[in-house]
């Protein structure tokens, strides 16, 4: 298996800036916080976010997972981003350095509960300041390629995007990033009360 990094560059496009994937930290709260009142979120994800408590033990879970090395969470931020790689708190910029500018306008995630799994589960979310500007799709085609090369010599062969039917945003960035529409899965209510769509990517496709 090759060597898991954890800091993922999208190049910049004639329309959109670059886009910084890199692991959540602290200094992330207040965007979450920010993202409260974001009704589209809590609909169309599992993110229950309630308070500033509630998103630094969000960002603990994040972290634990990459500890666990079952679980790989990514802040997406638009570049450019005067970030120190790596490095967290008042202490980590140079001197003269200008505050870093951007927050954190998505999420994306590598599920893989079962070390030398065949399948993961690819997931994310984008805050609404971010929706309608490609940014979900650049995300999700980084981290799909990012997760096929980490996990190669591991049996990695098969990367699900799961969402509910009506989720029409979803279908759309899962066909951009080549992800084929593989299964209807039935409604389990309460937590999922319509039917869901999976789609499939592997490395050949």
């Amino acid at each position: 298996m090759q060597k898991i990094v954890s800091r993922l560059t999208v190049p910049a496009t004639p329309s959109a800036p670059a886009l910084v994937l890199r692991p959540w930290r602290t200094a992330d709260v207040p965007a979450l916080v920010g993202l409260i009142g974001d009704e589209a979120l809590r609909r169309w994800t599992s993110w229950d976010v309630e308070d500033e408590a509630g998103a630094v033990r969000w960002v603990r879970a994040q972290r634990r997972g990459w500890e666990a090395g079952d679980r790989f969470a990514f802040a997406v931020v638009e570049a450019p981003e005067s970030e120190t790689a790596g490095c967290e708190g008042a202490g980590c910029e140079s001197a003269g350095a200008p505050a870093v500018p951007a927050l954190p306008v998505g999420h994306v995630v590598l599920k893989r509960p079962v070390p030398g799994a065949a399948s993961a589960e690819v997931g994310y979310w984008t805050a609404a300041r971010a929706r309608g500007r490609g940014v979900a799709p650049r995300a999700v085609g980084a981290l799909t390629e990012w997760a096929f090369a980490a996990f190669a010599g591991d049996g990695l062969v098969r990367l699900e995007l799961r969402h509910q039917v009506d989720n029409a945003a979803s279908c759309r960035v899962a066909e951009k990033c080549r992800y084929g529409l593989g299964a209807v899965l039935p409604a389990a209510p309460p937590a999922f009360p319509l039917d869901g769509h999976v789609h499939v990517r592997t490395p050949e496709s």
